[in-house]
């Protein structure tokens, strides 16, 4: 939540999205300052701020849902939207209260988790340009320490037509580089975004299955532990082929989850 977001302010926010319902909008705006104030208050001081809980009451579309989430994304906190009737007294049939919270904090992870890959979109994005272009033009390895060369490679021959003498590279090494920041430019300009290449993409590691007595764990406790599982078992890569478009989207995910 932002500093300088008083229940006034709160309340203007809130009248871009739902008609109506002032009183209910200046009362939970008050409620979530409070909040602010109790969690941003030296600790002495914080005794003394009570935090106040919501419970809205009232008839099907009067904005009761809308007023809560734009809360919770005033407060950048997790939503999550149950139905009542599933939860029930623990050992009957339906979901326990447990469950909802499992809920609000697989949403904080989620939150989390996309907030830290957005903070390293750039990098991952300059990694997968490295991977894309060295699947175009491979990189050349060191010269020999005794000065031998493997022979001047072809990569860049018709490449740098009408460029003067000077220009001429000297070397196997050289032209290498020079090509590879050509192709670098032009994945840039997205000129070849319809190239197919040959990338390592990796793959979900195996699923693993879990024995119980029936009711010893539901089905979210179930998931939650085959996913826990499942990370820690090594990943394997497969080789494929795809265009430079497609090779982008498959590596971008990955890389940023690093």
């Amino acid at each position: 939540m932002k500093d300088y977001l008083t229940p006034a302010q709160i309340v203007a926010e809130l009248d871009k999205y739902i008609i109506g319902q002032h009183e209910a909008k200046r009362h939970v705006a008050i409620a979530l300052r409070n909040r602010w104030r109790r969690l941003h208050a030296p600790a002495d001081m914080q005794q003394e701020i009570v935090p106040n809980n919501i419970l809205m009451i009232g008839a099907t579309g009067v904005g009761k849902t809308e007023i809560a989430r734009r809360l919770a994304h005033l407060a950048d906190a997790p939503f999550v939207k149950v139905e009542a009737s599933k939860f029930t007294e623990v050992g009957y049939v339906g979901r326990d209260v447990e469950s909802m919270v499992r809920d609000l904090a697989e949403q904080s992870v989620s939150r989390l988790r996309q907030r830290r890959q957005e903070a390293v979109k750039a990098q991952a994005a300059q990694a997968v340009e490295d991977i894309i272009l060295d699947a175009l033009i491979p990189p050349m390895k060191a010269p020999a320490k005794d000065g031998s060369s493997t022979g001047r490679s072809n990569l860049g021959f018709g490449i740098g037509e009408g460029s003067d003498a000077d220009a001429v590279p000297t070397s196997d090494q050289e032209l290498n580089e020079r090509t590879r920041e050509r192709f670098r430019q032009k994945i840039r300009n997205g000129e070849l975004e319809d190239r197919r290449i040959e990338i390592n993409v990796t793959q979900g590691g195996p699923s693993v299955g879990i024995m119980g007595a029936p009711g010893m764990m539901d089905e979210a406790t179930m998931s939650g532990l085959q996913d826990m599982l499942g990370n820690m078992l090594p990943k394997k890569s497969k080789k494929r082929k795809v265009t430079v478009a497609e090779a982008r989207k498959l590596l971008l995910d990955e890389e940023a989850a690093k």
